[in-house]
């Protein structure tokens, strides 16, 4: 949630007319979760300027398939797409941030988990790029948390402010470049 937030800020500080964002998913969700919520409580307003989509790391954890995971994220795509009107360009993927760097994952398989990361991403991405969406890989600096504890929050497992900043500075360029 901090992500969209200080995006929205980035973006109207380049003085770019853009509404607060509409949280959806809720921490700890699924695609599948993601799916239930909009099927029983539809989106009050279907046409946005923009969508994103950030989902997958609760689906790793859980320990869904892979096909599971394919299926519901083209779902939520397509859904994101849709409510921009099918302007694809307006559309902003995002990689699943590896979590086998925190210190909430020393009692895991920390190799496994960067590879299933991996495994997902490569099935995002390519789902993404098919689409003629954006895809912005932010897996490399959630991996940096490995060299810099700064990078995770005080829980020992999310991002940092300042992880989510740097985030937040490659979508809001991505979306500075479609939204002048």
């Amino acid at each position: 949630m901090k992500l969209f937030f200080q995006t929205t800020i980035l973006l109207k500080e380049r003085n770019i007319q853009i509404n607060d964002p509409e949280i959806i998913a809720q921490t700890g969700w699924t695609t599948g979760d993601l799916l239930d919520a909009l099927d029983n409580t539809p989106l009050k307003n279907k046409n946005y300027a923009i969508a994103s989509l950030l989902i997958g790391v609760n689906n790793q954890y859980q320990q869904r398939s892979l096909d599971e995971y394919k299926s519901e994220f083209s779902e939520l795509l397509n859904r994101a797409i849709s409510y921009t009107g099918n302007i694809k360009n307006h559309v902003f993927v995002l990689s699943i941030p590896d979590y086998s760097v925190t210190p909430f994952a020393r009692n895991y398989d920390i190799a496994a988990i960067a590879r299933e990361i991996d495994t997902f991403n490569a099935a995002n991405k390519v789902i993404s790029l098919n689409a003629g969406v954006h895809y912005i890989d932010i897996t490399p600096i959630s991996r940096e948390a490995n060299i810099d504890p700064t990078l995770i929050a005080a829980d020992g497992l999310y991002p940092s402010g300042l992880q989510y900043k740097k985030w937040s500075m490659m979508l809001a360029a991505a979306m500075n470049r479609e939204l002048k």
